[in-house]
């Protein structure tokens, strides 16, 4: 019974190109997950899912498994996280591996540390969870947020006076940040149960929470990084 870190890399990003190799203060982007995976010791193995033998090179130097490459299937546009997982259990099941949990770790998310994990797996654990999702607070409260007229009109964009004058008083929002997926068996072989019963919420800080999407997500990181919010990886 073992605890398993996947850490989806596919190689076929449309948005950004290369984006989970792409150098992140002179570090590959993933190397930032695979250092934090490693660094927590929660795991027994820590292994990179890819469908890139280049990749598979530049992960194998920061210390993470690749005992196979991502299928076909899995490497699809439309193929999900999950689909991904449970690909990757399976193959470790017929080399004779059971897992008692299995982690997913995005690489977009390269400032989740390794203390950030510990205490979502003790979460987990803690409460006897199904499943963990990270989260952090709102940036912005969604009560700030609505549609615009095609005229452009604001009249009806804050329903009420107090949105507007009490914003401290808000209640506080959260939003997922993708950074920790923690699921039992159970879940992972119902996912659509996922959200449900005995699913709790681990809060990170949102210096921890960058997203990688954009350039500007890198410059964003990047600052947080040279600002030392953040340690780099060495």
């Amino acid at each position: 019974m073992k605890r398993l870190a996947i850490i989806p890399a596919r190689s076929g990003s449309k948005g950004l190109r290369d984006k989970n190799i792409k150098l992140l203060a002179g570090i590959p982007l993933v190397g930032y997950t695979i250092k934090a995976a490693l660094d927590s010791n929660v795991f027994d193995i820590v292994m990179v899912s890819t469908d890139s033998e280049e990749y598979a090179k530049i992960v194998r130097t920061f210390g993470a498994e690749i005992p196979f490459l991502r299928s076909e299937v899995t490497s699809r546009d439309k193929s999900t996280l999950w689909d991904v997982a449970q690909e990757v259990v399976e193959q470790y099941r017929e080399q004779g591996y059971k897992f008692t949990s299995v982690t997913l770790l995005q690489p977009t998310s390269p400032l989740r540390d390794a203390d950030d994990i510990v205490g979502a797996h003790k979460l987990f654990d803690d409460r006897k969870a199904n499943s963990i999702i990270s989260v952090c607070e709102a940036e912005h409260s969604p009560l700030w947020s609505n549609i615009i007229e095609p005229n452009l009109s604001m009249e009806h964009f804050a329903e009420t006076d107090d949105v507007v004058s009490c914003r401290q008083q808000l209640p506080k929002y959260y939003r997922i940040n993708g950074a920790i997926y923690i699921i039992n068996d159970k879940v992972l072989s119902d996912i659509n149960n996922m959200y449900h019963a005995n699913c709790y919420a681990y809060i990170m800080e949102q210096s921890h929470s960058i997203d990688i999407d954009s350039e500007l997500d890198f410059i964003i990181a990047e600052a947080i990084i040279n600002t030392k919010l953040v340690p780099i990886v060495k």
